[in-house]
């Protein structure tokens, strides 16, 4: 071992024994600002088991890369213990040799799950679920039942519900608080103490955002996943929904802001992906902003006769896109959050259009105004017909922005109709839409007001 190997050995094994009282929460956090070869320093020297409770948590967002760092037979063993989903997770984003390597390092059950999770559609129940659940047949006993959990407690992720199967076909026929379970009579049948109702299910295809949905809609801590045959195959626990929306509004956000979604943290991104993700739609988008080049070009004329046009422009642009930019922020997570569904697309329009008037009145009085204050101060001489020229800035506004709001409003909705998902209705791509149109509409009106006049 060379000077510099040994002092990162040292200073690891001696992180590690600091770390080991800490909570696990604070352990990932510390272990974040480490660079990868420490992290796999730190997970040789930790307990086993407390490795295994670190790489359990979302938050260590360089799992895969410390992983393909381990020794194999120390690799193996922690993936086989961890979560299925999550070492699912993990297991998934290693490189092709890196995973053929720890294959053979994995218990035959942690390969069997891996297989199972693995085959799952990405954002679907399966892909998140986890196969570590309490089940009992439903002739036992509650005494039975809770001898059982003592049991096997320690080899299952969580024990917030005990599913009841059927004792012939083995398919899931309830589920039962471990709250109720506790305080039934030892002697009752687990029949005795389950609720009437058929548990609340999902199938493996549905999609995280759904699940998400059920959970909350139910008040539920976790949610069984079946398949066709009433199967019960693992269960979705609120906190891996929690992880998977936050990665699914992370991704939203993103989109919003006008780029490809991020596959890892900021700080992990290359310079050549980053370039990537950013420079397409920023390509698309520059075209876009090519045609109010076009449109001013159309309008060369009236420019050179009534130059005072180009003064409000600016504003002109910015309100449209600022309105469309609104409306489309508010249909996508409306969308999201199933407050609406594709059908609704006209009780959308229709309440959108008297809100785009009434702000458009608004935001073309405070334009209006603008102009009137200024004339009158002596800041700026607009010329004999500035108020012309300030109806023609309040009439614009009014157009615009109503435009901006129906138009912002009813993209997404053509998005999910073709099949695209909504969050690329981004803000720059509706306010580039919409500053070509609003220039339209601008010079539009100036062409109705100042005719005979300026123009």
């Amino acid at each position: 071992m060379n000077d510099t190997a040994a002092t990162t050995h040292l200073l690891a094994a001696t992180l590690a024994q600091r770390l080991t009282q800490e909570h696990v929460a604070d352990i990932v956090e510390t272990l974040n600002d480490q660079d990868d070869a420490t992290i796999a320093h730190v997970l040789a020297e930790l307990p086993f088991e407390r490795a295994v409770e670190v790489l359990d948590q979302p938050e260590l967002t360089t799992a895969p890369a410390v992983m393909a760092l381990l020794p194999d037979q120390r690799a193996g063993a922690l993936l086989s213990a961890m979560a299925p989903d999550r070492a699912a997770d993990v297991f998934q984003k290693l490189d092709e040799d890196t995973r053929a390597r720890l294959s053979g390092r994995l218990d035959r059950q942690t390969r069997s799950d891996l297989k199972k999770l693995l085959a799952y559609p990405e954002h679907s129940a399966g892909s998140i679920m986890t196969t570590e659940f309490v089940s009992v047949p439903s002739n036992w006993t509650v005494q039975q039942a809770l001898d059982h959990i003592r049991r096997v407690e320690r080899t299952r992720e969580t024990v917030y519900a005990i599913y009841v199967l059927d004792t012939v076909t083995h398919r899931l026929v309830r589920a039962v608080s471990l709250r109720r379970l506790i305080s039934g009579d030892p002697e009752a049948p687990v029949e005795s103490v389950v609720p009437a109702h058929k548990p609340i299910c999902v199938t493996p295809e549905t999609d995280r955002e759904e699940v998400a949905r059920f959970i909350t809609k139910y008040d539920l801590l976790a949610v069984p996943v079946v398949d066709a045959e009433q199967q019960l195959l693992g269960i979705v626990t609120f906190d891996d929904v929690i992880d998977a929306m936050i990665a699914e509004t992370t991704e939203d956000v993103q989109k919003l802001g006008g780029m490809e979604a991020l596959d890892k943290p900021y700080n992990e991104i290359g310079f050549v992906s980053m370039i990537r993700k950013r420079a397409g739609w920023l390509s698309i988008l520059l075209l876009g902003e090519m045609l109010t080049a076009s449109v001013m070009q159309f309008f060369e004329g009236e420019l050179e006769k009534a130059i005072v046009l180009t003064l409000f422009i600016p504003l002109i642009m910015s309100s449209g896109g600022n309105s469309g930019s609104q409306a489309t922020s508010l249909i996508i997570r409306a969308l999201a959050l199933r407050e609406i569904a594709l059908k609704d697309w006209w009780r959308i329009a229709l309440r959108e259009l008297p809100t785009g008037i009434t702000l458009g009145v608004i935001l073309g009085a405070i334009g209006v105004t603008r102009v009137t204050l200024w004339q009158w101060a002596g800041f700026y001489d607009y010329g004999p017909h500035w108020m012309l020229v300030a109806a023609t800035v309040g009439g614009a506004l009014l157009g615009i922005v109503t435009f901006g709001s129906l138009a912002g409003s009813m993209l997404p909705f053509a998005l999910k109709r073709l099949g695209f998902d909504p969050a690329s209705a981004s803000a720059p791509f509706v306010a580039t839409l919409v500053d070509v149109t609003g220039l339209v509409i601008y010079f539009g009106v100036a062409a109705v007001i100042l005719s005979g006049t300026l123009l």
